[in-house]
């Protein structure tokens, strides 16, 4: 089937990008005449690759393709920083001989002439888009390969395993949990004021029955609208995060078996019941073994990734011709003010 013109061009689109990802990932000598962004040992990255580098990334970060202004210092430096350590990280994965993955890049390239063969565009620009996809694919690959190489940390000893618990012991807290019940009157988040009014309504009326005595499970099954309706509006225990911040202001007030006041939320109008309160507890270490030991290999491996950056950078010279970054914020004013 021929493929539709505006499904191309948007393909056309991504594959020129992550050619343009590869130009700025693997920089060649530019000639004289080509402004230059930065120099790595022998490498140079050129203003216009910088410039792709950071049209693909802020099309990546940000949904409006434009970072806030507050952000745009850093984020043009976090740019030019990435496209320095690429060009030293694939320097790096060269010199330890690490090939890519052949097999992975033959299926995907297979998987691009499946996907779009039978279009006419596509195959007056096979070569060319073909040559610049697996470029960025092997280049890729060789840097995955390399990364999974620097980071395959041993496991941890049980003294290093209870020494990592010891000093983040806020990351093995159990957090507090509610048990809770609900009836639901649900409202769609963009029906006019009168369906709320009405739902507020009604909730009013369900929580003057619940005073009186009604049986709090026998209303649910009638009137909620949550999952939780069968179960007579059980929804068991969660944990504070679980639910918007504004039930858990609610639900802190009440006491165990506590009814709170109809309060509204996204879905509709809610009335919470309280039903138990586990307060947040410490984990012991024999609870947590496992995990200290999978995060202390986590963050000896974000160690050691960042410590083979640091060390070749340290080792190669960089010049980076900063006048292509904004000022931060507040940078301005301090220049005029001195």
């Amino acid at each position: 089937m021929t493929m539709r013109p505006a499904y191309f061009r948007r393909l056309w689109i991504t594959l020129a990008l992550t050619a343009a990802g590869f130009a700025q990932a693997q920089p060649s000598a530019a000639p004289a005449r080509e402004p230059v962004f930065a120099t790595v040992g022998q490498r140079t990255i050129t203003v216009a690759e910088y410039r792709q580098a950071l049209a693909v990334a802020t099309r990546k970060k940000y949904y409006h393709a434009k970072p806030p202004e507050a952000e745009l210092a850093a984020f043009q430096r976090e740019v030019g920083d990435d496209l320095v350590n690429r060009v030293l990280l694939l320097e790096e994965a060269k010199r330890r001989g690490i090939r890519p993955d052949r097999e992975r890049i033959d299926a995907a390239l297979a998987g691009y002439e499946a996907r779009y063969k039978g279009s006419r565009n596509w195959e007056s620009n096979r070569e060319r888009m073909l040559a610049a996809v697996a470029q960025q694919l092997e280049a890729d690959s060789v840097l995955e390969r390399l990364e999974r190489q620097v980071k395959a940390v041993r496991e941890p000893s049980e003294r290093e395993a209870r020494a990592y618990y010891e000093q983040h012991k806020e990351l093995f807290v159990e957090p507090e949990q509610v048990k809770l019940g609900v009836i639901l009157l649900k409202v769609d988040p963009s029906s006019p004021q009168a369906a709320w009014n009405a739902a507020h309504e009604e909730a009013r009326g369900i929580h003057k029955r619940l005073a009186a005595g009604a049986d709090f499970a026998e209303l649910a099954k009638l009137h909620s609208g949550d999952l939780s309706a069968g179960r007579g509006g059980d929804m068991g225990y969660v944990h504070r995060g679980m639910l918007p911040e504004a039930v858990h202001a609610v639900v802190d007030k009440l006491a165990p078996g506590a009814i709170s006041a109809p309060v509204q939320v996204l879905e509709g109008v809610a009335i919470l019941r309280l039903d138990d309160r586990k307060l947040a507890r410490q984990r012991s270490f024999d609870e947590v073994r496992e995990r200290a030991g999978d995060l202390w290999q986590r963050a000896e491996a974000d160690a050691a990734w960042k410590s083979l950056i640091a060390e070749l950078r340290k080792r190669t010279t960089i010049r980076v011709d900063e006048s292509h970054f904004a000022q931060p914020p507040g940078a301005a004013a301090k220049g005029r003010a001195g």
